[in-house]
């Protein structure tokens, strides 16, 4: 038999990148080599010969080192993140630079050139793509060699499951310098998660389920207990607004006494959702609670009493009980937790949270408010689809409340927002439902539907994705369905605070059916909510004159005057684009009736 040539040898190897790199060289290419430059002449290549570092390649931003020994390896990276935190200070944010990076131990191949190969390579690469920024990823094997011959602390990430990589690699994080990133982003990549697509993440907090505590004797609720916690998983990754801790990490407290704010550090994750589940007789007592990692502070909490009867679709009854309750939680938690950051230390998503404040206050100027806060999200990340979303939603606003002089230029604005939006995440349900509404609002009902059935597609437990997906149906005199869409919307988001909008499309379907009491009902609901909405004004005013109840419908014209002083025909022609015109003077007809001298 021929002897194997082949060189081989055990080795520790070190992956590092640039984070945000094609982003930073888009903004700046020639500051940013230069930046990049002075970090590897002034600190990383010195650091990496210092302790024994051999660099095999390079590939723009990133770098390929080779160390005999683990520990030196560790060490190396560790110096050279925590140099990096003295470096990015007082540097504005768009141009911070910083690495992540992944250490293995395993057999390399050498090549005739110097190059290395093997498994033990791209295990490496894949826990530098895991890493967050500004930390340090190592694998079990690594973690073996440093154990008690360090000083940083050692943070297990679970088993992960890594791209190409026939078996779960154990990972764990080294310590965790001052401008590391949230430990969140680890579930990325993993099998489990399917939160959001490759942009806009790290800003983002993260939510960790626990495994759900089986508080019988029963054994057979183990299943279920873990079928809880694991529907949730999957469920909440659907929102894709915040990123969800992988089942690998979350699963690995179970059976543990749990410090929800050393779960939280450890994770990463701001949010820590658990539970518990007790039989009795043939009844469960499911109870579960959203606590806020940092402070220890409940934001939720509830309790479930069910008959067990065909256990998947309790399973399921309580999974969408409590995804439908904690994430408004976390929204409204989310939006004031920004509205309390000095305005100096606001991050992307912290501007983006600001924008959503301002956007549910309804006025004019809390609407260009708004708009700031978003522009200025998307300046400092790019990548953040939701900034671009929400950019829509002001401009969608503006249009039907009437407060811009342009209103087909509007549109097409927010039609670029909307695909601008999807272009970096194609899986955000958020666009493809204010895409529907511009649609429906610019006279593409029919595309418009499609485009909302597509965000329920994406987000079967997004309010905003069933009503946006029904408005167009108002257009197409398809109104018992308008009217059971936006129904569902409210099921599924009964606090939201676009409820007086979903009551607007419901008074405008009442209203269309002539079910004039109904349509006044749903109007003046809107109105608790919004007292200057101009479209629940305009719904009252032509359904209180179309039954006969002329004072009330001149009254309710004479407020929507104040609100909004122009000629109807113009305002109705941009924000209701009727299939047939006839739909269009039916409603007119009733503001003559009201006192419009049109």
């Amino acid at each position: 038999m021929a002897r194997d040539t082949v060189q081989r040898r055990l080795a520790a190897i070190l992956a590092a990148d640039v984070v945000g790199w094609s982003r930073l060289m888009g903004a700046d290419e020639a500051g940013t080599l230069a930046r990049l430059k002075g970090h590897r002449n002034e600190l990383i290549d010195p650091k990496l010969a210092e302790f024994g570092g051999r660099i095999v390649k390079t590939t723009g931003d990133g770098v390929l080192v080779e160390f005999p020994s683990a520990v030196d390896a560790v060490k190396c990276a560790s110096e050279i993140q925590e140099a990096m935190v003295g470096r990015n200070e007082g540097v504005p944010e768009s141009t911070v630079m910083q690495f992540r990076i992944g250490i293995n131990l395993g057999e390399i191949i050498i090549d005739t050139d110097g190059d290395i190969f093997g498994d033990g390579v791209n295990i490496a690469a894949r826990l530098e793509e895991l890493a967050t920024p500004g930390s340090v990823n190592i694998s079990e094997d690594v973690y073996r060699q440093i154990l008690g011959r360090l000083d940083a602390g050692l943070h297990d990430l679970g088993q992960q499951n890594l791209k190409n990589i026939a078996n779960p690699v154990r990972v764990y994080r080294v310590g965790e310098s001052a401008g590391a990133a949230s430990v969140a982003a680890v579930t990325q990549k993993s099998e489990s998660l399917t939160t959001v697509g490759p942009t806009g993440f790290e800003a983002r907090p993260a939510i960790a389920v626990l495994p759900f505590d089986n508080m019988s004797r029963d054994e057979d609720q183990e299943f279920f207990a873990d079928g809880i916690s694991e529907d949730l998983i999957t469920a909440l990754s659907l929102w894709r607004q915040f990123p969800v801790i992988a089942r690998n990490s979350t699963f690995t407290y179970k059976g543990q006494k749990i410090d929800v704010k050393q779960v939280g550090k450890e994770l990463g994750a701001r949010y820590v959702l658990e539970g518990s589940v007790r039989k009795a007789g043939n009844r469960l007592r499911i109870t579960a609670q959203l606590i806020d990692a940092e402070s220890g502070a409940h934001v939720w909490a509830e309790r479930f009493d069910r008959e067990l009867e065909d256990i998947f679709d309790l399973q399921d009854e309580i999974t969408e009980s409590i995804v439908l309750n904690i994430m408004p939680e976390i929204s409204m938690a989310e939006t004031e937790r920004a509205v309390r950051v000095p305005p100096a230390n606001l991050d992307a998503w912290e501007y983006l949270q600001r924008g959503v404040w301002h956007v549910y206050r309804y006025t004019r100027e809390d609407n260009e408010k708004a708009r700031e806060y978003f522009l200025v999200a998307l300046e400092r990340d790019p990548s953040l689809s939701l900034a671009a979303a929400y950019s829509a939603t002001v401009i969608v606003f503006e249009v039907l409340f009437g407060w811009t002089d342009k209103p087909q230029e509007s549109l097409m604005e927010g039609m670029e927002y909307c695909r601008r939006a999807i272009a970096l995440n194609p899986q955000e349900s958020t666009a493809h439902s204010l895409m529907a509404t511009i649609l429906a609002i610019s006279g593409e009902a029919e595309r418009g539907h499609e485009a909302g059935k597509r965000a329920v597609e994406l987000n079967p437990s997004s309010a905003l994705a069933h009503f946006c997906c029904a408005f167009p149906l108002a257009y197409l005199r398809r109104y018992e369905e308008a009217l059971a869409g936006a129904e569902q919307a409210i099921r599924l988001s009964p606090r939201d605070p676009l409820l007086p909008t979903f009551y607007v499309v419901q008074a405008l379907a009442h209203l269309m059916l002539r079910q004039y009491d109904e349509s006044i009902t749903y109007s003046r609901r809107a109105l608790q909510g919004q007292p200057d909405n101009i479209r629940a004004l305009h719904r009252l005013a032509i359904a209180a004159a179309h039954m006969g109840d002329l004072d009330a419908a001149r009254a309710a014209y004479q407020e929507a005057e104040r609100v909004l002083p122009s000629p109807p025909r113009e305002y109705f022609a941009n924000t209701h684009a009727f299939t047939h015109e006839e739909d269009l003077e039916f409603l007119l007809e009733g503001l003559r009736l009201a006192g419009w001298q049109g």
